[in-house]
């Protein structure tokens, strides 16, 4: 590697071999080396960034809001194809918007005669990145992308598409193990660099921290969200002694972290994204109270006359950005905060959870904050009680959590575990099966789900996706599964498969969601392999009239109100059961 030449070229040389190998171990070590070899801390930090959050660090806020059918326009209109008699096919055929883009730029004469590389810096990169952001119109998108991408070779521009994306590169290659690069490259703990990463929120500065070695020095800063702590399911752990946990519901809604400060609130989702214009309800209601620096862990419920409503009901406040009164009124929402990330103007995510939760009740009190109520429990029996509890109020089931556990942030553990029923299950049919990456590579292990519309007037094919799986079976079903698919492989599409709709496999999951961008207008929630049923054939397999029937069912039930035995409060949650 020429260690004077580290341009974007490089780094998408680097990102392609860490995608064509196996091993994470290999890619791991492949891109620490690259690491170590760079000199400027300005490259390092880019490099860092572009690799593992993409064209923007997700601290920023920034989206460049380049989706796949501008790119797809613009890589049209460039190659002089028509778009939707030329490209769409070939994207049908790669399985991939940018892959499509790379082999077009490839093999079509009029696009190889455009284009002129340049070896671009990382830098130079940024700043596109940076325009894209400042631009609003596709016109004025397509015309920064034209003048990119006359600058670059494909693989420049498949991996500069992805990194627009602000997610995966789909490499088999993700933050956790940008961070052990880092570490590998320059010979630190692994989890002193997670926790540096972790409360900077800022991959690029952790690289540059540890290069220098100057870790300690990483410091929180309020309204950078924080990696969540996970919770692993409770019969995936073993546990020997109950008592060491204490319980909470775990509730029907949307976790989230808030940022406070006096008048200055942010609430940030799960994966990181600024949320808070979302919720002005969540926002007025602490800014009444004018807190000091504070950081929570919660629940974002729907909840309406003492009672929470299912998270079907929140999905229609989800995504509104300012939502008006009429919302507001029919889907007033409440934050229940149930741990607590930083305060007395530090973080205090090293503590136990009975002294985070001591300090959490004391501003619960002080505040009048509404907080999860918390149970000892000694047996199953404890279990199986409050489980019913939970059901009833209309909660997901329940939350264990070890006394002595500090908060794992970014981590699936056994401190935390859950307890949960699946929301159902569905039979339905493999339609696609889509090649895997990293230790499945060779296999086909992720599949689209189909259920029947044959009978349905609304449509005119036999079956429609309903979600995709990739979990929930063994090895040897899975080389069985595989075995199969060969033999039902009627399309090609690059890494992905067209099947004859006949292997059944009964799905299970946590929940039914609408989704407005798929044909079937729903999508199931963490759905994963139950039972593959060789017994049973297509005509078998369930319909859109069932799924619909489900949701609706799920919406029409009557939770238990939370005026007897609630599952939070407005003041300390001390009190035990």
């Amino acid at each position: 590697m020429n260690t004077e030449n580290f341009n974007f070229y490089t780094l998408c040389k680097v990102i392609q071999t860490i995608r064509q190998t196996r091993s994470t171990n290999s890619k791991i070590r492949i891109f620490a080396e690259y690491l170590r070899r760079l000199k400027s801390d300005h490259d390092l930090h880019l490099a860092a960034q572009f690799t593992a959050e993409g064209a923007f660090e997700e601290i920023s806020g920034k989206r460049a809001s380049v989706g796949s059918r501008t790119s797809g326009l613009a890589a049209a209109k460039f190659c002089e194809i028509d778009y939707d008699l030329v490209f769409k096919p070939c994207r049908t055929a790669t399985g991939s918007s940018s892959e499509t883009i790379e082999r077009l730029m490839n093999n079509i004469p009029e696009a190889i005669e455009k284009r002129d590389p340049k070896n671009l810096s990382l830098e130079q990169v940024d700043e596109i990145f940076d325009r894209l952001y400042t631009v609003s119109s596709r016109a004025d998108k397509e015309k920064i992308l034209w003048e990119t991408w006359q600058r670059m070779t494909p693989v420049e521009i498949k991996y500069f598409i992805r990194m627009l994306g602000q997610g995966s590169l789909r490499i088999g290659f993700e933050t956790r193990s940008v961070v052990s690069s880092i570490a590998k490259a320059f010979k630190l703990d692994r989890e002193d660099v997670r926790y540096a990463h972790m409360i900077t929120g800022s991959i690029g500065k952790t690289a540059i921290l540890a290069k220098h070695n100057q870790l300690e020095e990483a410091r929180f800063k309020l309204f950078h969200p924080l990696s969540f702590m996970l919770a692993s399911p409770i019969e995936s752990r073993a546990v020997n002694n109950i008592e060491d946990y204490i319980a909470e519901e775990k509730f029907d809604g949307m976790r989230a972290q808030v940022h406070v400060h006096g008048d200055e609130i942010k609430i940030y989702s799960r994966d990181l994204n600024d949320i808070t214009r979302s919720f002005p309800d969540i926002i007025s209601f602490f800014r009444e109270r004018q807190l000091p620096p504070t950081v929570f862990d919660g629940e974002i419920c729907v909840y309406k006359d003492d009672t929470i409503l299912p998270f079907q009901l929140l999905q229609k406040r989800m995504g509104i950005k300012k939502p008006g009164k009429k919302v507001l009124d029919k889907y007033p929402v409440l934050f229940i905060a149930y741990d607590l990330l930083f305060t007395n103007r530090k973080p205090i995510f090293d503590l136990k959870l009975p002294e985070r939760r001591t300090l959490l009740e004391e501003l619960a009190e002080e505040y009048h904050l509404p907080t999860s109520v918390q149970f000892e429990i000694s047996s199953d029996d404890d279990i199986d009680r409050l489980f019913k509890r939970a059901l009833e109020h209309g909660n997901e089931g329940l939350m264990l959590k070890h006394k002595e556990s500090n908060y794992e942030y970014g981590q699936r553990r056994k401190s935390w575990l859950k307890v949960k029923k699946p929301g159902g299950s569905f039979d339905t049919v493999i339609m696609y099966a889509h090649a895997g990456s990293g230790k499945r590579g060779g296999t086909y292990s992720d599949f689209t789900l189909g259920i029947s519309v044959k009978d349905d007037e609304r449509y005119e094919e036999e079956f429609i996706p309903i979600g995709k799986a990739y979990g929930g079976y063994t090895d040897d079903e899975l080389r069985k599964i595989n075995q199969k698919v060969k033999e039902l492989t009627v399309e090609r599409y690059g890494p992905t498969l067209g099947l004859i709709p006949e292997l059944v496999v009964e799905i299970e999951f946590d929940d039914i969601q609408v989704n407005k961008r798929t044909k079937a207008g729903y999508t199931m929630r963490l759905p994963r392999f139950k039972a593959i049923r060789w017994d049973l054939g297509p005509s078998d397999t369930n319909t859109l009239r069932d799924v619909e029937n489900f949701y609706q069912q799920k919406i029409e039930n009557e939770p238990l109100s939370q005026i007897e035995n609630p599952s939070f409060s407005f003041s300390t949650s001390s009190d035990q059961s």
